[in-house]
């Protein structure tokens, strides 16, 4: 009895547990890392599209600005930018409204990855300050995430990056890499779950002609719709969403009832780095010194010969 018993509270909190999770992650989700970390091993599809779109549907410009060419084992600055007005306002999952959060991700080259603290400029250090960069998962170092953080504190996120040592890693070569990057404000219109979240207009159920409005105890509001045969019908509309809509408008089904929300979206992108060998920029430069000599050089005898033709021509 006492094992059976003993099995019964740990099931009893395991529920618990889950259930609290599952709560927490459908309702006040802000679109965290960690949902894309735990669905997918790789952020990246075949096609290139990046795991944060299939939430954050709507389309917004992002930048990224990084060295063209790295020297092996340097520290280097990737700044990703993630523009947005000002006064845009976010819509909570309790109707609120609040400032925009931001968060991306990075998609390193194999070798690249986050550099250790004791490497990072005091410089950048202050830039990150209140900023948690993390590796995408214990196998994957190359792929960096950050966020959700405060976007009217951190329109720009700037990615401390180590590049690798080919004499050291035999899977990294001197070729040029690319670098992908993703990165979104503001809430997502759809939850891990697949459920829809409060930053969506909201669209009719029924058609025929709204006969009231209603302002309910939570926030929320009821829309009454008589339809064709005279049947009442009622829609609530969430909390915080402004209605396009008034008592005695004909409406149809799947008709816009709501502003759109919305003022966020996701953005990708990608740009191409250059892993330099040192080797290959001292032969660059020896080359240079070389071919500037041989030009003075030039210069300087064909005025010595100027000189021995215009002596020549005095006799």
């Amino acid at each position: 009895m006492k094992i059976l018993k003993k099995i019964m509270e740990i099931l009893l909190i395991s529920f618990m547990f889950i259930y609290i999770s599952f709560t927490f992650s459908c309702k006040d989700s802000h679109a965290y890392p960690i949902y894309a970390q735990q669905a997918y091993a790789n952020p990246r599809a075949a096609n290139g599209r990046l795991a944060c779109a299939n939430c954050h549907l709507a389309e917004k410009p992002i930048q990224i600005e990084s060295p063209k060419a790295i020297l092996p084992n340097k520290v280097f600055e990737a700044a990703v930018k993630i523009p947005y007005p000002k006064e845009a306002k976010q819509i909570l999952g309790n109707g609120q409204l609040s400032g925009l959060n931001v968060g991306a991700v990075v998609i390193l080259p194999e070798g690249f990855k986050l550099a250790p603290s004791n490497l990072i400029s005091k410089e950048i250090q202050e830039k990150n300050k209140g900023v948690y960069i993390s590796p995408y998962s214990s196998n994957q170092d190359n792929i960096l995430v950050v966020g959700p953080i405060s976007g009217d504190l951190h329109k720009e996120i700037n990615f401390p990056i180590l590049s690798p040592d080919p004499a050291t890693n035999k899977k990294v070569n001197f070729l040029k890499y690319p670098i992908y990057v993703g990165a979104n404000r503001g809430r997502g219109q759809i939850y891990p779950t697949g459920e829809k979240s409060n930053n969506n207009i909201v669209t009719s159920s029924f058609e025929g002609e709204i006969t009231g409005i209603q302002a309910l105890d939570k926030g929320d509001t009821l829309i009454i719709i008589a339809n064709s045969n005279g049947q009442e019908l009622k829609q609530t509309i969430p909390k915080g969403l402004s209605l396009i809509v008034s008592k005695k408008d004909n409406i149809k089904l799947d008709q816009p009832l709501t502003k759109d929300p919305n003022v966020g979206g996701f953005g990708q992108t990608d740009i191409e780095i250059v892993l330099q060998d040192p080797n290959r920029v001292i032969g660059f430069i020896v080359f240079a010194f070389s071919v500037l000599f041989t030009q003075i050089v030039f210069v300087i005898k064909k005025k010595q010969f100027e000189k021995v033709q215009a002596a020549e021509l005095k006799f």
